[in-house]
């Protein structure tokens, strides 16, 4: 992608542009509702990992595209202090009602796992839909609570636990409480995702 300050709805607009698809075809392709591509592609609504790891697969992309990450070395050192944060956060909520996240593995090319460092902040309402894509992930609880929807099954995990599973599953993360939480994610995204 050209241009790291491009906000990642205008990037999924212009992919769907470029590659001649209307917003009816990427929604069927990326089974993703219309009307929640549309809000996204006007930075309405914050795409989650699921939404943006679907959305890389339709365009052949590699899923770095979308932080502004090439991915041109054979390895990565990612200093503590040269952390690029991504914030994901609807317009309508303020900057304490979203979550961020940090890659930990930018400029590695070839990559099959997408490492981040995810902090989830408290909402007053939840109206996230449950996420599901290829691949699956890896949640280790750093500090705070965080509640985790797997199918039917819901669970309240705390610092020291982890949960791997399917991300085919449906599935939804979020914080539990009303401090923080932070987490390492790990999105193993298969060879069909392979970032480039």
């Amino acid at each position: 992608m050209a241009d790291n300050n491009e906000k990642i709805g205008e990037k999924i607009q212009r992919l769907r542009l470029a590659q001649g698809m209307s917003p009816a075809e990427l929604a069927q392709q990326s089974g993703i509702s219309e009307a929640h591509l549309a809000g996204i592609e006007r930075n309405e609504i914050s795409p989650p990992l699921g939404n943006i790891i679907s959305l890389a697969k339709v365009f052949d992309v590699p899923v770095g595209d979308f932080f502004g990450d090439s991915g041109d070395s054979p390895f990565c050192i990612v200093r503590s202090d040269d952390r690029d944060a991504v914030t994901r956060f609807s317009a309508a909520y303020s900057d304490s009602c979203g979550y961020s996240y940090q890659g930990l593995g930018k400029h590695k090319r070839n990559r099959q796992m997408e490492p981040f460092l995810v902090t989830l902040n408290p909402v007053e309402s939840q109206t996230a839909l449950a996420s599901r894509h290829i691949g699956e992930e890896f949640l280790f609880v750093l500090k705070g609570k965080v509640e985790i929807t797997l199918l039917d099954h819901k669970d309240i995990l705390n610092p020291g636990d982890s949960v791997y599973y399917d991300s085919n599953l449906p599935h939804m993360v979020s914080c539990h409480g009303n401090e923080p939480a932070t987490i390492l994610a790990v999105i193993y995204a298969k060879e069909e995702m392979i970032i480039l």
